[in-house]
């Protein structure tokens, strides 16, 4: 088997997510399950992202649209998700609602179990819904960077540092996003993404791409830098 080797953490201040010590000494040593172990762990680490008034959660449609989460399981994503996600409801660390959206469909949402998930999972079964007013933390461009595309090099550390300066935040986030849900995990790609949008403005730009080939980003300036 051949390990993928982490490149370790970058000089430059990376995102910070704060967990309870009991998941670490008390839940960890618990799970004899991988799929369910990466699940707990980037749930809660998604849960941890998000300011609230009310306890926050997350959608069963959220977690499936998550690139981390659907690299993590590789193959056959979707069901290791439901299964390692009913699985942490078993073992208690995850609480789950089912709420009915205006349209009649259900929503699944999951909570931490704590007692704000608790009261805020008692509120959703009388029917109240707590307010979800959530900010989330982005992750840097290097985090952003790892977590996509794969180790960093020095000399893309220039680039990336570079764009960051040059473009929205949200905007790199979403261009990470759409190379990855493409399977284009490559910078030349993202970066075509982005100045496109700096060129065409995205709400322009994004218009056309739900008419266009979606080739569009390998040609032009960086055709051939682009494997695919």
């Amino acid at each position: 088997m051949t390990l993928t080797r982490f490149s370790g953490f970058p000089e430059a201040k990376v995102a910070v997510v704060a967990l309870p010590d009991l998941v670490f000494t008390d839940l960890v040593p618990q799970i004899d399950d991988l799929a369910e172990l990466k699940v707990t762990l980037l749930v809660l680490r998604r849960l941890a992202q998000m300011q609230s008034d009310a306890a926050p959660w997350i959608t069963l449609a959220e977690l499936q649209a998550d690139p981390v989460v659907r690299v993590a399981l590789g193959d056959a994503a979707d069901a290791h998700l439901a299964d390692a996600l009913t699985r942490a409801v078993q073992r208690g660390v995850l609480l789950v609602a089912e709420w009915q959206l205006s349209d009649g469909t259900a929503e699944q949402r999951y909570l931490a179990n704590s007692p704000r998930g608790r009261a805020a999972l008692r509120a959703m079964q009388r029917g109240v819904e707590p307010a979800r007013a959530v900010k989330m933390t982005r992750p840097n461009i290097f985090a952003l960077y790892e977590q996509t595309v794969g180790p960093l090099t020095a000399i893309l550390s220039e680039d990336l540092i570079d764009a960051e300066k040059t473009y929205p935040a949200e905007w790199i986030e979403e261009a990470f996003h759409e190379a990855a849900s493409r399977n284009k995990r490559n910078w030349r790609y993202i970066q075509a993404i982005l100045e496109r949008w700096r060129r065409e403005g995205k709400d322009e730009a994004d218009r056309r791409d739900r008419e266009a080939d979606p080739r569009r980003y390998i040609e032009g300036k960086y055709k051939d830098l682009i494997q695919h």
